[in-house]
């Protein structure tokens, strides 16, 4: 699951992204406003992190041009504006959670999943398909209640594929969420990560299966389900 923070603060940004990496979150940083907004244009995040003081614009103003582009990603301000007029104003604006600086990154992290686990976000604490089980804060993989070692990226793979459990996720999706706005020299990257993903539910006797749809991306599906490819595109993302 991947993250955007927006903090000029480049010192403090890294320290963030590693203790989210620590945490089971993978993140994109953004110094300034406008790479903020590129980056969500190019990348579906599941959570923004902003700090408003942004050397070429109020956060409040990049908040509010979001929302009006009917971006509705989870967004939590950080901030060292604590005043309640502060607090409404920002939450007025769109914000989702409000937590002024100076703060715990552990607090920081608990607010974060407190908003993912809201209706409609559902980060849940153990994902599910057929007898293929993901828990989400171990990233433990388990098939029939045996544990699996899988590496992180298939680890992330298969999360991605969990939650969107028959539905065809496009391959640019995959990309996005695994390499950020950093992108991925390697064309074929991602079909060895769901190689070695398939391979290995397959000899777990995983009750589900990846399905490749030529030209789109991949699919989750229950092996007793029979999966066109036209039938598989019209349930794309």
């Amino acid at each position: 699951m991947r993250v955007l923070i927006v903090e000029d603060n480049e010192t403090f940004a890294e320290i963030l992204s590693q203790k989210l990496g620590e945490s089971g979150f993978d993140s994109d940083t953004a110094t300034t406003a406008r790479q903020a907004h590129e980056a969500i244009r190019a990348v579906e995040y599941a959570a923004i992190i902003l700090d408003l003081g942004l050397p070429d614009s109020d956060g409040l103003f990049l908040l509010r041009q979001l929302r009006e582009e009917r971006h509705a990603t989870p967004v939590l301000i950080t901030t060292a504006r604590n005043s309640l007029e502060d607090r409404v104003k920002g939450l007025r604006s769109g914000a989702d959670d409000y937590l002024a600086k100076p703060f715990s990154i552990d607090e920081l992290i608990a607010r974060l999943r407190a908003l993912l686990r809201r209706p409609g976000i559902l980060l849940d604490d153990v994902l599910k398909a057929g007898n293929v089980s993901l828990a989400i804060d171990s990233r433990q993989v388990s098939v029939a209640g045996r544990i699996l070692t899988i590496r992180l990226r298939e680890t992330i793979l298969l999360e991605i594929l969990m939650r969107h459990h028959g539905t065809v996720v496009p391959r640019r999706y995959f990309e996005a969420q695994l390499f950020g706005i950093e992108g991925e020299q390697e064309t074929n990257t991602v079909d060895v990560y769901i190689h070695r993903l398939r391979r290995q539910l397959q000899d777990a006797d995983a009750d589900v299966k990846i399905h490749t749809i030529r030209g789109v991306g991949y699919m989750l599906a229950s092996m007793t389900t029979g999966v066109s490819e036209d039938a598989a595109r019209e349930r794309s993302l």
